[in-house]
């Protein structure tokens, strides 16, 4: 049962205790209706004791009811700073790092296909037997520009963190 449900049905509990003591003391302290009576006095004008006390029980306990949501929810949001002050450093060091290290392997990635495209620069030459060469003399150099941007737009978001 969660906090809020089990604090409505003790309150719900509560009313319902009181209001059985306070008809209890009512019957308890009601004339005997087989008894004869001495002629009747104006109702007083104060309110009962027990009544007045029950009342003031029941206005403690809302107050301690409210002081303590309000003491669990500053817990909570205490709690939630605490959180985000010792990890939100953390996380935000790691993303950065994340994207280093990514940025890193591309540039490398980039590096060897530019390699691979230096050492096939020679065929270019137009003729038609050299059709599959200049195939992955392009590839290559496709892949030196996509690994490329990737690397530089890492370090890029990287330094934006």
């Amino acid at each position: 049962m969660d906090t809020v449900r089990f604090g409505r049905a003790l309150g719900f509990g509560a009313r319902s205790a009181a209001k059985a003591l306070t008809a209890a003391v009512d019957a308890a302290t009601a004339p005997n209706p087989g008894k004869p009576q001495a002629p009747s006095r104006p109702a007083p004008t104060q309110p009962r004791p027990v009544a007045s006390a029950i009342h003031t029980a029941a206005r403690a306990t809302a107050h301690a009811a409210i002081q303590a949501r309000d003491t669990r929810k500053g817990l909570a949001q205490g709690g939630k700073r605490f959180g985000e002050a010792v990890w939100g450093p953390f996380v935000k060091l790691s993303g950065v790092l994340w994207l280093e290290i990514t940025g890193s392997f591309f540039g490398i990635f980039a590096l060897f296909a530019a390699h691979a495209a230096w050492a096939h620069r020679a065929d270019w030459n137009p003729a038609p037997a050299n059709h599959d060469a200049r195939l992955h003399l392009l590839l290559f150099a496709g892949m030196t520009l996509l690994f490329g941007y990737f690397c530089i737009s890492s370090f890029v978001r990287a330094y934006r963190k």
